[in-house]
């Protein structure tokens, strides 16, 4: 009975080291910590021409909803990031999640929320990144407002578009999420070169972040 006990354990013991050890390492910010699920964070592109996200004006000019696009050497505004598992106490890489402003914007006509989401523009035949998506309540309905983080290098991410909260989306896409030129404006868009990021924690010195990267 002793060794059928202690065969058990060993069982049990050997599948909770297997789970941890395939457990998605944690994304980090420019100073080596976790990035914490509705703390806000800037997005920079370090050592490189760029800038963080902000609001603009959807595809065409459309007024509503507003689009996401990159803030060309600016700061932008600060995003919070939703895990599927609202339990998770730290964002990991490979892991659906939800991203949106952590403000609205100053002027703002359109009455839709902060979180982004994919949306396919039949003119351009291009799908852009766009805000009023839904948070949270995974499933095969909002599919569209779930991205993804990948490690990029060391501190360095980017965003996928690859959700896998639905059973039955053997056919979703899977993309990088880049940036697209449109009329000057450099929107979030599939495909093209990823848009590169480190995370700035708010209120935290962006030089002495820089300097440690």
């Amino acid at each position: 009975m002793k060794k059928l006990l202690l065969f058990l354990s060993f069982l049990l013991f050997n599948s909770f080291l297997s789970f941890a050890a395939e457990e998605p390492n944690p994304v980090l910010d420019t100073n080596g910590e976790e990035i914490r699920p509705g703390v806000e964070y800037y997005m920079g592109t370090i050592f490189r021409p760029g800038g963080g996200v902000t609001y603009g004006k959807g595809p065409g000019n459309e007024i509503c909803p507003l689009a996401v696009v990159q803030a060309w050497l600016q700061r932008g505004d600060p995003v919070t990031f939703t895990p599927v598992n609202p339990e998770e106490g730290v964002v990991r890489v490979s892991t659906d999640l939800n991203i949106k402003f952590a403000e609205p914007p100053i002027i703002n006509f359109c009455r839709g929320s902060n979180v982004w989401k994919v949306h396919f523009n039949e003119a351009l035949k291009q799908h852009f990144v766009l805000t009023d998506g839904v948070e949270g309540n995974s499933g095969c309905e909002t599919t569209a407002n779930w991205f993804k983080i990948e490690a990029v290098s060391d501190r360095d991410y980017k965003f996928v578009f690859c959700p896998t909260v639905c059973d039955s989306s053997s056919e979703a896409i899977c993309k990088d999420v880049g940036i697209y030129m449109d009329d000057g404006t450099r929107r979030l868009a599939l495909g093209g070169q990823p848009y590169a990021v480190v995370f700035i924690k708010k209120n935290v010195d962006i030089l002495k972040s820089v300097t440690s990267t």
